[in-house]
């Protein structure tokens, strides 16, 4: 299974890396454009305002552009996948029907072209624009069940079945053919293909393993199938097939709750322009891997113009504009969602979070503290709201809330180790330690071997002198179950430099500085425990790239004052810089 999985992606990544270099980035922020005078001015403009992440600006600066030469075709691209990753597609179109016939270009203009098409419910037209004459295997999955939705919307379902099934491609189709061949056996009213097909992708749990958000969304779509036709009780074992697979699913919960109470279920696929939109948002989101952002965002956008209340396709663009740090963007995303979406409340508790990131605080808690009021027993709630006071050093908050968070628990699970994890942080923050060290314990009892309690418990006992046998064992067993943690491998290496064991700090936060070059806290460490082991020059250079790489106001001071006068000896060292323990969030 894990070598399938890894061929799986392996596919797929080289198709990504294939489109990410002719996509626009991700607009971040925007400046007030200006009137240019030359084409190579516009030009060179828009291209800064692209690599600044402005793409509101760039697609100006392109549209001057094009002012002094309409019919250059690169041009014109740029302007048109701006657009489309802008989620301005009406405007796009025009961009998109002038590049019909350029071959480097109709993967994404005669795509849009067709998603205008579905709109129009002109699916000849559409199964027109999707033939492509240059195609790589993702180009061929899309296409090729558009063109499925598109026979289907044509009244065609039998053809539309045979059309899908007959794509060829390599093994990781799969999935995506035989879940599109259960939606559109659904949609055409012939239910017993539909059972026949929801039911063989269910069992394909190899392939659920590479894309478990499309396998997920299969047993979504097949339970509500179920509930349709009365099963209620298959429909209900097909969600806890669900819930095994992706504990915690809220989208699963809420339509378990709806069978439950035998309210209405609406198909989970309307018709050929919610399935199109289907297939763009599961490649979109089996793509969403890390480091192709750009090109999933577009796809999502296509997704989007088929059907605009998609929620999920609304919370995955949130996410991609997450993980390119534009929080205003995400922001803008999440507040789409609408009020009625199982996705509404997770969505509120990541704004608010999004809040916080951009340093708006006050915002980020009136936000948060709504969200606890107006769902008491949400655990995540909690979690996000203590993250915040967190990040604002307001310990005494943070203690205050998990305490009502704990009165409102009751009879904790598993499932609630974080609460008292961080609440544990809070007390040991306030320097409350007698009250902190419970809270870890029982962390550790909800979920035993958790490896950030191991580390924060076992390296607080070293660092206050007590348990050491059993704290720097913590410790060894955090980094054993998370050894590519940098900043819990750090903390062994601290552990053995509070120890005086020098040696084994250096082994330790050298590989600690391999994993994390990028903080400054570990080099500054490392620099520490090189100046132990009288490897002078090499602590003063690991202290210099401590500094550099613009650390807290109170590590700069301590670098900065090591720089000058290295490390005192060992008798009088009484007050060493310890290593910061970030705490996640939520």
């Amino acid at each position: 299974m894990r070598q399938g999985c890894a061929r799986w992606l392996a596919g797929l990544a080289i198709v990504t890396a294939m489109a990410v270099s002719d996509l626009p980035a991700y607009a971040k922020q925007t400046t007030e454009p200006v009137k240019i005078t030359s084409f190579s001015g516009a030009y060179l403009a828009a291209r800064v305002a692209e690599g600044d992440n402005d793409l509101d600006s760039a697609i100006t600066y392109y549209k001057q552009a094009l002012a002094f030469d309409p019919g250059d075709t690169s041009l014109q691209q740029s302007l048109m996948l701006s657009l489309i990753a802008q989620g301005r597609f009406e405007e796009s179109l025009v961009y998109a029907d002038k590049l019909k016939t350029v071959p480097d270009v109709e993967r994404f203009s005669r795509l849009a072209l067709a998603v205008g098409s579905f709109h129009k419910k002109d699916f000849s037209k559409a199964e027109y624009w999707l033939k492509l004459s240059l195609e790589s295997d993702l180009d061929r999955l899309i296409s090729g069940i558009m063109t499925g939705w598109a026979k289907q919307g044509a009244g065609d379902s039998s053809d539309a079945l045979t059309f899908v099934d007959k794509l060829q491609g390599p093994d990781w189709f799969g999935l995506f053919k035989s879940y599109h061949r259960a939606l559109i056996a659904d949609a055409s009213g012939l239910p017993e293909k539909a059972d026949e097909l929801y039911a063989a992708t269910l069992a394909d749990t190899t392939a659920g393993g590479a894309a478990p958000e499309t396998w997920l969304r299969n047993a979504q779509a097949y339970a509500s199938f179920l509930a349709r036709k009365g099963d209620k009780a298959k429909a209900l074992s097909v969600l806890d097939q669900a819930e095994t697979f992706a504990p915690g699913k809220v989208e699963i919960s809420a339509l378990r709750d709806k069978i439950t109470k035998g309210e209405k279920v609406e198909p989970f696929v309307a018709g050929p322009s919610d399935g199109a939109s289907e297939i763009l948002l599961d490649l979109a989101t089996a793509l969403n891997r890390g480091g192709g952002e750009p090109f999933v965002r577009l796809y999502l956008q296509y997704a989007l113009a088929l059907k605009p209340d998609s929620d999920a396709a609304l919370v995955q663009l949130a996410a991609v504009a997450e993980q390119l740090k534009d929080g205003e963007g995400a922001i803008a995303l999440y507040r789409r969602i609408p009020a009625s979406s199982p996705l509404k409340e997770l969505s509120d508790l990541q704004l608010g979070l999004n809040l916080a990131d951009l340093d708006r605080q006050d915002e980020a808690v009136t936000h948060l503290k709504a969200l606890v009021d107006a769902h008491p027993d949400d655990m995540r709630a909690y979690l996000a709201l203590g993250g915040v006071y967190a990040a604002k050093e307001d310990f005494r908050a943070a203690a205050n809330l998990y305490d009502k968070a704990v009165e409102v628990l009751k009879t904790p699970t598993g499932a609630n180790w974080n609460i008292f994890y961080q609440r544990g942080i809070a007390y040991e923050r306030l320097k409350e330690w007698p009250k902190a060290e419970p809270n870890f314990r029982k962390a550790l009892e909800l979920f035993p071997d958790q490896p950030q309690v191991l580390n924060y418990l076992g390296y607080s006992w070293v660092d206050m002198n007590m348990n050491l046998k059993e704290g720097l064992q913590m410790i060894q067993k955090a980094v054993d179950l998370r050894p590519s943690d940098g900043y819990i491998v750090d903390s062994l290496g601290w552990a053995y430099y509070r120890l005086g064991r020098f040696d084994d700090a250096v082994r330790e936060m050298e590989r600690a500085v391999s994993l994390k070059p990028e903080d400054p806290v570990l080099n500054d460490h490392l620099g520490d425990a090189y100046w132990r082991v009288g490897r002078k020059l090499e602590a003063t250079f690991q202290w210099n790239q401590a500094r550099d790489l613009k650390p807290d106001p109170d590590v700069l001071a301590a670098v900065q004052q090591k720089l000058l006068k290295g490390l005192p000896p060992i008798e009088s060292n009484t007050a060493q810089e310890t290593p910061k323990v970030k705490p996640p969030k939520g």
